[in-house]
């Protein structure tokens, strides 16, 4: 206790030797101020005159000629370096926007790139041709700084959901017209925003989705691929023929031209070469050529020949894909407590998936029974003991 008084104390007489010594100071240079004012009303209106026909103006000038020759210099240094800086982030802007177009990136997503790429770098020319003059620039990018910070933890949801814009529109998981499922939300996809997904239901109801669970999430695209497998799973009572039942449900399937029968039709397409057209000169007409023309047929030749052969062998290595075999399957599945599980698979295009779902559907119902094979029912034997 008696240290802790002690230290105060002697911060208390530090802290009024600091105000002491600060009111000094000031107290001083109020002092030299009024002397000099003081001098200067002492001075007689002549002595003022040959003071002032004495100071050196001829320095003065110089100096300021040369502040301002260097302002000028470092002015014309600044609009030097912003015009060729603006002339670069046009051609950048023109060569970023040429590949968008080649990639066939989003047209929106382009846009917004564009702009902010463009006004990015405006930005920063514009500071560095200010620091050129020599203004200082670092207050500016504090303060820029700052603001985007506070912005960023402002929308910090609203960024994240722009974030997963931008990776959607990147990425592509899914396109315009696609069926996804999100979270239970099922619909075809009618717009895709910096922001969020909006998609259309069967019911014709509006869903959007934020674009931030979509770039995260799990997303079911039901129509990426061209084609889609069906399946079914029927059950048969006990007692009836399986391979009855299976030769039915195979001539159903068959007899639907919707249905795939063997192979997937979307195989491979070949590479795509284009072969050059060359004339074909004989031995008089080649003679007839200076050596240089001879040079240039020659290689016009071997150009062609290259590509013939880069096609056949593109033609070639699709015919030695293996094919995936896609033949409707019946299967037993198993054997329930009242009845034969059968599971059917069969393969349709995505526009037809549902029409052939329902028209099989239907012509199992019907045909089933026709041919002897029962749907059965849950049921349980009860017997009874008398005793």
């Amino acid at each position: 206790m008696i240290l802790n008084s002690i230290l105060l104390q002697v911060e208390d007489i530090v802290a009024d030797t600091m105000v002491a010594d600060k009111a000094k100071a000031a107290a001083d240079s109020i002092t030299a101020v009024g002397a000099k004012v003081d001098s200067l009303a002492a001075k007689s209106p002549a002595q003022i005159a040959t003071d002032l026909s004495n100071f050196n103006w001829n320095g003065l000038i110089e100096k300021f000629s040369s502040d301002l020759i260097s302002f000028g210099f470092r002015l014309f240094a600044a609009i030097v370096v912003f015009c060729v800086g603006k002339l670069i982030i046009n051609k950048l802007h023109n060569v970023i926007r040429n590949v968008m177009m080649h990639r066939s990136v989003d047209r929106s997503l382009a846009t917004f790139l564009l702009s902010l790429f463009k006004i990015t770098f405006l930005f920063l020319l514009v500071v560095t041709a200010i620091g050129i003059i020599g203004i200082e620039t670092s207050s500016f990018i504090a303060v820029f700084a700052s603001a985007g910070v506070a912005i960023g933890m402002a929308l910090s949801g609203t960024l994240q959901n722009f974030a997963g814009g931008v990776l959607i529109l990147l990425v592509k998981p899914y396109k315009v017209g696609d069926y996804i499922d999100f979270n239970g939300n099922k619909g075809f996809v009618k717009e895709i925003q910096i922001f969020n997904t909006v998609i259309t239901t069967y019911n014709n109801e509006v869903i959007v989705i934020p674009n931030g669970g979509l770039s995260t999430g799990t997303i079911n695209n039901y129509t990426n691929q061209k084609y889609r497998r069906l399946e079914w799973r029927i059950s048969i009572a006990y007692g009836d023929d399986v391979d009855k039942a299976r030769e039915v449900a195979l001539s159903i399937l068959r007899a639907d031209d919707r249905v795939v029968k063997k192979y997937l039709d979307e195989g491979v397409e070949p590479q795509q070469v284009e072969i050059p057209e060359v004339e074909d000169l004989d031995e008089a007409e080649l003679k007839r050529l200076s050596w240089w023309q001879r040079v240039v047929h020659h290689h016009k030749v071997v150009k062609k020949k290259t590509a013939e052969w880069k096609a056949s062998q593109a033609e070639e290595r699709i015919k030695k894909m293996p094919r995936k075999d896609c033949s409707p399957t019946v299967g037993l599945e198993s054997l329930a407590d009242s009845a034969i599980v059968l599971v059917i698979r069969a393969w349709a295009k995505n526009e037809d998936y549902w029409g052939v779902y329902y028209s099989v559907n239907e012509r199992i119902y019907k045909q089933f029974p026709a041919n002897g094979l029962n749907f059965p029912f849950p049921q349980m034997d009860v017997h009874l003991n008398n005793n």
